[in-house]
């Protein structure tokens, strides 16, 4: 804190793409305060799937989406899901999706994310040995396995694409060569795709709790407070606090996940930031003999393992922020598992639902805010929050730094909606 009582940085968000922008900004000798309403990764980062997936660099506004989308929505428990009462409020934000389908739309997204994707998997190196923190990471490698050969098939222009942007990875076409590298699967699966260099954090809470450990240890502050707004003021950024308290920053940088669109609008910047609700059940130790992390392609949803348990998770329910949970749609993802796992022990699971922020061309907003440039949006990372952390945050750092940023910034840019 400077004299007049202004913070050098302070990051709205403790999840692992705010504390990860705090560990870059603090490694350039920043003071750093980071605020958060419920404290360090309380929501969507510390029970996902914690998967670093670099290699899916594919958006999910592909062209020819919106032929699928309208049957998927037609199962309220599929992987695809709408609440017909929210239907109006992400109608735009379902325009935008299909605009960002179209051919010339996705080839400039897709080529955004592989290059995010590559600084991430360097960045992530980086980060790793700046904390000492390999040891809390599984280089597993990840099958994608499909219901049939038609499916395969369907997706090989997807791994033409991968292959274009430098991703290892090996096709499999028999169910005995998927066995050589996870056994016990249903004999129905004879077709998938193996990467190699996939990346799993042993467990993503403790992943999350390593860094912040850190963080603090290196002088930074985490404070559990709840941002009400933000505004510029006198050379500076005031942070509204609910409750009445006001703080002063000379920087601050918006991470606050699922609940930045708010803050971001009240500086003017109408990003149009969705909610995409997932749902995962942890099953403890010995549930199932998990080798590497399973996506169900056909099914929308993964299986890795967390800990000693196995984590079965996925699926997109676009339903904002204050409906309940619908763990109908957990249980449905454990049943589908069970039938694809014939050994998997189902029992003594836990449920969860949480929050990802989801922007219509699967691209996150990373650049500094057009109305208040003291302010850096980063967020709306969607189910790739864990594997961008490091690489957003080497962005934020170099932005905050007035640095060219290790990657062209523009298709992130919080105008470019």
């Amino acid at each position: 804190m400077s004299a007049s009582g202004t913070q050098d940085v302070l990051v709205i968000g403790a999840g692992i793409i705010g504390i990860s922008a705090a560990l870059a900004l603090q490694a350039q000798g920043r003071n750093v305060l980071v605020l958060d309403r419920k404290g360090a990764g309380a929501e969507a980062s510390k029970a996902n799937a914690g998967a670093f997936a670099f290699s899916d660099i594919v958006p999910l506004a592909t062209p020819g989406i919106m032929r699928t989308a309208p049957k998927w929505l037609l199962d309220p428990l599929g992987p695809l899901s709408i609440p017909p009462t929210y239907l109006p409020r992400v109608a735009s934000w379902l325009w935008r999706f299909w605009r960002a389908s179209r051919p010339a739309r996705y080839r400039a997204a897709l080529d955004a994310q592989a290059a995010l994707m590559r600084l991430s998997q360097a960045a992530l190196d980086r980060q790793a040995a700046a904390v000492a923190g390999a040891h809390l990471l599984r280089p597993e490698g990840q099958l994608q396995l499909f219901d049939s050969a038609q499916s395969f098939r369907a997706s090989l222009p997807v791994w033409e694409e991968r292959a274009r942007h430098g991703i290892r990875f090996r096709l499999l076409e028999s169910a005995a060569a998927i066995a050589e590298i996870q056994p016990g699967l249903a004999a129905r699966f004879t077709h998938a795709g193996y990467t190699p260099d996939w990346v799993n954090a042993g467990d993503p809470a403790q992943w999350l709790a390593h860094l912040a450990e850190v963080f603090r240890a290196r002088g930074g502050q985490t404070e559990r407070a709840d941002v009400a707004a933000l505004a510029g003021d006198d050379g500076a950024v005031r942070v509204m606090l609910n409750g009445g308290d006001t703080r002063r920053a000379d920087l601050v940088v918006l991470a606050a996940g699922a609940w930045s669109r708010h803050l971001a609008c009240g500086l003017g910047d109408a990003i149009p930031l969705e909610t995409e609700r997932g749902y995962n059940t942890t099953l403890p130790a010995g549930a199932f003999d998990l080798r590497t992390h399973l996506t169900f392609a056909d099914h929308g949803f993964v299986v890795s393992r967390v800990g000693d348990g196995v984590r079965v998770g996925g699926a997109v329910e676009l339903g904002g922020l204050t409906r309940p949970p619908d763990y109908r749609r957990a249980e449905v993802l454990l049943q589908k598992a069970e039938r694809f796992m014939p050994g998997l022990r189902r029992e003594g699971g836990t449920q969860w639902m949480g929050f990802r922020p989801s922007l219509p061309d699967s691209l996150p907003v990373i650049g500094r805010a057009p109305g208040c440039p003291r302010v850096i949006h980063a967020f709306g990372h969607g189910h790739l929050g864990l594997t961008q952390a490091a690489g957003t945050a080497e962005i934020v750092a170099a932005l905050a730094a007035g640095a060219p940023p290790p990657i062209d910034p523009t298709p992130f840019s919080p105008s470019r909606f």
